[in-house]
């Protein structure tokens, strides 16, 4: 049985090789009595042959196409010679057909078709060109009767916004916004007549009445500033000077019945130091003290005084313009020997949580202003409390305008000092106006 087996292996194999020799003798002979010569090659000047080829798409063989080439010139450039086909036989697509440019590494390929003639056995080549079509989506065109009905305007100004609108960057799509939004276009007059408005137009121009009804003028504006302003509330409709700040209704009167004054008394009387951290209190204390009305007078100086030393002792906090108040039983060691209701007092007024900010800061520096003017008799000269509270003549100044004073200027020991008054009618700060 192994025997047979053999034999019969061997036997396919010689089998096959004279099959194979047998194939190889046939094409041979074919090759030989089958000999193609090329007679010719053509290079047609005019309407050369096109092999088209299409990219993802199928095109019908009837399809007929245009032709168009480049218009000749005298200096004929580079790609002059291109071939453009083009068709829109089907219902739907547009088929253009361009030229196949060789790549870059095959800058001399070109394209030949073959006529081959069997009797002969001759092939004439004829250059062609290479052609890639592709289709494309035909515009729908809106009917006849839908265009009349959009009145358009072609203007450049309007080609310009429709520009500018598609391409424009956001700032100038942000001018023809508002050049569209504020743009009220009246009904044109007819004859001689008067203008109209559609009721569209009618029912804006109603709004806009409305709405600026509504607005609050200036003197209202002017009155809410005011009011909003850190500054002691007066009386501005008094007749006189002394009745517009009253230190009974700024402080309280059972607070400034606290307040003991008769150490400074005894000194005054008795001609003594008085030793005090306050340059305006030191200069004028002497003075009130042996005037007339001393004691209430008094009782109102050292109140101004806990007050400067209420913001004195306060540190820098840490927001700008912010100050810490002491703590309790520190402000009472510093504010001795005033009473505990007058310290709280002064430290629910000019502070929130311990915390004097800009707003309590400014309430505190206009109340001393007005104290300084009633101490003075309503003209005061603004150095010393400017050295006091370590600010610039600028700033003082215009706490002292806050409180309707009127300033000017005075030669005093060989420098300028500025003299605030406070006399009927106050004249205030008024709201600043915007550039036009």
């Amino acid at each position: 049985m192994v025997d047979t087996g053999k034999k019969r292996k061997h036997s396919d194999e010689l089998g096959s090789e004279k099959k194979k020799k047998k194939v190889v003798v046939d094409s041979t002979a074919s090759s030989k009595s089958r000999q193609i010569k090329v007679s010719s090659i053509v290079q047609p000047q005019v309407s050369p042959p096109v092999i088209a080829t299409t990219s993802g798409i199928a095109v019908s063989k009837d399809t007929k196409f245009n032709t168009y080439s480049r218009a000749p010139t005298k200096r004929p450039r580079h790609g002059a010679s291109d071939l453009l086909l083009h068709s829109t036989s089907h219902r739907t697509l547009d088929y253009s057909a361009r030229e196949d440019k060789p790549k870059g590494g095959q800058p001399l390929l070109k394209h030949y078709i073959g006529l081959f003639d069997p009797a002969s056995g001759q092939l004439q080549l004829v250059e062609s060109k290479k052609m890639v079509i592709r289709g494309s989506v035909r515009a729908q065109q809106a009917p006849e009767e839908d265009m009349q009905s959009q009145k358009l305007s072609n203007t450049m100004y309007d080609l310009r916004t429709e520009l500018g609108q598609a391409f424009g960057t956001k700032k100038a799509k942000k001018a023809l916004a508002a050049i569209t939004e504020n743009a009220i276009n009246p009904g044109k007059p007819q004859g001689d007549g008067q203008q109209t408005l559609d009721s569209s137009e009618k029912a804006l121009m109603d709004s806009i009445k409305d709405v600026t009804m509504s607005v609050a003028t200036r003197e209202d504006l002017q009155s809410a500033m005011d009011a909003a302003k850190p500054v002691p509330r007066g009386n501005y409709e008094a007749d006189e000077i002394q009745d517009v700040y009253r230190p009974e209704e700024l402080i309280g009167k059972d607070i400034l019945e606290l307040i003991q004054v008769n150490d400074w008394a005894k000194s005054v009387k008795k001609n003594e130091d008085i030793q005090l951290r306050s340059r305006f209190v030191a200069h004028r204390i002497n003075r009130i003290g042996s005037g007339e009305s001393a004691v209430s007078r008094l009782r109102l100086l050292r109140y101004l005084y806990f007050v400067m030393l209420f913001y004195l002792t306060a540190r820098k906090g840490k927001d700008k313009g912010s100050r810490e108040v002491l703590k309790k039983d520190k402000l009472i060691e510093e504010l001795s020997p005033a009473p505990p209701p007058v310290i709280e007092s002064i430290r629910r007024k000019f502070s929130d949580k311990g915390i004097m900010r800009k707003q309590h800061v400014d309430l505190l520096m206009t109340h001393c202003c007005v104290f300084a003017c009633i101490m003075d008799n309503f003209e005061t000269n603004t150095w010393d409390l400017k050295e006091d509270f370590g600010l610039d003549q600028k700033t003082m100044t215009q706490y002292f305008m806050e409180i309707g004073a009127k300033i000017k200027r005075a030669k005093v020991e060989g420098r300028t000092d500025s003299i605030a008054q406070l006399k009927l009618p106050l004249v205030f700060p008024k709201m600043r106006q915007g550039r036009r």
